[in-house]
């Protein structure tokens, strides 16, 4: 029962940011986004590297000075897993104007969901693994700390939706489907990490892999296109609060 409500936390985090639009009128500022992205991409990086980047090495300390190699090839298998997903699945980001992936004729509302869908998927991979790994209290760490970058991320979804004219029901609704995808990409990455076993190091780098493939490619960029400044303090307070968090707490 306890790990099944770690792996609701990320979805409770982006439902939670979706319920956002009921309360606010005429969308989200610019500038509150562009600094909760900030924030969102320093608890992603520091998740990625406390979580699971540094777990994994020490899983590996019995190979000796070659510790680090599962942590290295599974971080660029994760990196590359992203990489495909981005080319394979047709969506669009936020404040961009073409669409990327295979062409088609998809609504931009789709696309936008699908966009955070696919961000979603290696959060939910990352704490599947987590909680395989055994360690309760360091995986309920990271859920918690996605779990907080899910709500503006939610929030930057249903805003979007809401001021292009869809209802608040139903921005609310999408939004809260693409946070919906972490739990079934959760229970997959901890089926599939209990059953390699000794792989559990490649695993949770893996999943770091994508992550920072998420925040690199996507999360930085978006939130340092307006206000450096505030990007850079949201960036830090994020990274701060999940190193406190991992460290602290775990």
């Amino acid at each position: 029962m306890n790990i099944f409500i770690g792996i609701m936390i990320p979805f409770i985090g982006t439902t939670a940011g979706a319920a956002c639009v009921y309360f606010l009128r005429q969308g989200m500022r610019q500038v509150v986004q562009k600094g909760l992205l900030g924030f969102a991409s320093g608890v992603m990086i520091a998740a990625s590297v406390w979580s699971l980047l540094i777990p994994a090495m020490d899983m590996s300390e019995g190979m000796g000075k070659l510790a680090f190699i599962p942590a290295a090839v599974g971080f660029c298998l994760g990196i590359g897993f992203l990489l495909a997903l981005d080319r394979l699945i047709p969506h669009l980001h936020l404040d961009a104007e073409e669409p990327e992936g295979p062409s088609g004729n998809w609504k931009k509302s789709t696309m936008l969901v699908l966009a955070v869908t696919l961000h979603n998927i290696p959060e939910g991979m990352a704490v599947g693994v987590a909680f395989a790994g055994g360690a309760f209290l360091p995986a309920v760490m990271l859920a918690f700390g996605i779990g907080i970058q899910n709500i503006p991320e939610g929030l930057c979804v249903a805003c979007p939706l809401r001021a292009g004219g869809m209802s608040r029901k139903k921005s609310f609704f999408l939004s809260s489907l693409s946070g919906a995808v972490e739990i079934p990409a959760a229970v997959l990455g901890a089926i599939a990490a209990t059953f390699i076993g000794s792989l559990m190091p490649w695993a949770l780098s893996f999943a770091a892999g994508a992550m920072v493939a998420v925040t690199a490619a996507e999360l930085i960029p978006d939130s340092f296109s307006e206000n450096k400044p505030l990007a850079l303090c949201g960036m830090i307070l994020g990274f701060a609060l999940m190193m406190f968090l991992d460290t602290a707490l775990g």
